[in-house]
């Protein structure tokens, strides 16, 4: 028998990507699976691609997840503190929501609102020092899908003193499951094809998530909509504080990190190549015109974003290798 696993939120996109990569996982074995609404259905009729994954999906209860030895909540922002503070202290918990990733009481207030529930160990491996703080800990929060995109692109940047930590600028382009399964008139089919359209100008909530991560001071964020159902693109621009190669340090940063691909000089990241996989890519150069640097960086956010880097977390807490069940390489095409 392996890892006891139970995952709540399981209709969800990124609970869906969960059961998708738990069921095929050696160490760990999934026992349970709930929803709201869709309790009391199989698993399969609302992820068809789940075919062959016995399992009922049943109701977000405390002691249906209390059984587990590690739960994943992958629950709307803000539904995460109250069921983890029913659960036991013995079983572990990876949290996919943004409860509990800020230390900042006045920016949980400013971006999300209501209380603030806590810190706990922040589920981004790549890191410095990270890995051993995750592999130590019980209750981890995993990272944003913008701030994993973000934040994998700019921190060893900030760290090493090759970019500014003031005047940071990100576009990013985010496919339509990154909101979320709800049904909403501007994620329809006829609104979002043929069309990008930002969104949370100059207010996104991953704001001051990338900025406690980074190091960054100030940081102006424009996300943006795109006609595709999973994948990020973000392009990053800093200034630069001395003539290091910003790929360099990049690749210096990442040469044993198993899921960070700093592409070959030349190539740029694009999200097809990331589709499936755990993967991040990315590529960085200097602005011919203005002097700053450029960083673009592609990653699945229900992947690396989301379920993905869960897992890699999960790995690590129970002594795993952190590859292990999770996918290095995308789907193409």
């Amino acid at each position: 028998m392996g890892v006891r696993v139970a995952v709540a939120g399981a209709s969800g996109y990124a609970g869906g990507e969960l059961l998708r990569l738990l069921a095929g996982h050696l160490g760990f074995d999934l026992v349970a699976a709930t929803a709201n609404t869709r309790a009391g259905l199989p698993v399969t009729a609302v992820h068809p691609q789940l075919a062959g994954l016995d399992l009922t999906l049943a109701e977000t209860d405390p002691a249906t997840l209390a059984d587990a030895d590690l739960v994943f909540l992958a629950l709307p922002h803000g539904q995460s503190a109250a069921l983890a503070a029913q659960l036991p202290a013995s079983v572990k918990i990876v949290d996919l929501g943004a409860d509990f990733r800020l230390r900042d009481a006045d920016a949980w207030a400013r971006y999300y609102g209501g209380p603030h529930a806590g810190t706990w160990t922040y589920g981004l491996p790549e890191l410095p020092g990270q890995r051993a703080r995750i592999a130590a800990a019980s209750r981890v929060a995993n990272t944003g899908c913008y701030a994993a995109t973000i934040t994998l692109a700019l921190a060893p940047l900030i760290a090493a003193g090759v970019a500014s930590p003031d005047d940071v600028v990100v576009v990013a382009a985010s496919g339509t499951s990154g909101a979320g399964r709800a049904a909403r008139e501007h994620l329809l089919g006829s609104e979002v094809m043929g069309d990008l359209s930002p969104y949370k100008v100059g207010a996104h909530q991953h704001v001051p998530e990338i900025k406690q991560a980074t190091g960054a001071a100030s940081l102006s964020m424009t996300p943006v909509l795109a006609p595709m159902p999973r994948g990020i693109l973000a392009t990053v621009t800093a200034v630069p504080t001395g003539a290091a190669d910003p790929r360099e340090v990049l690749a210096a940063a990442y040469a044993d990190a198993p899921f960070v691909h700093v592409l070959a000089p030349g190539a740029w990241p694009h999200t097809a190549a990331t589709a499936g996989s755990n993967s991040c890519h990315l590529q960085a150069g200097v602005d011919a015109d203005s002097g700053r640097i450029i960083v673009v960086s592609a990653l699945d956010n229900l992947g690396k974003g989301a379920a993905g880097q869960a897992v890699q977390c999960a790995n690590l807490m129970y002594g795993l290798a952190e590859t292990t069940g999770l996918p290095v390489y995308g789907v193409a095409p």
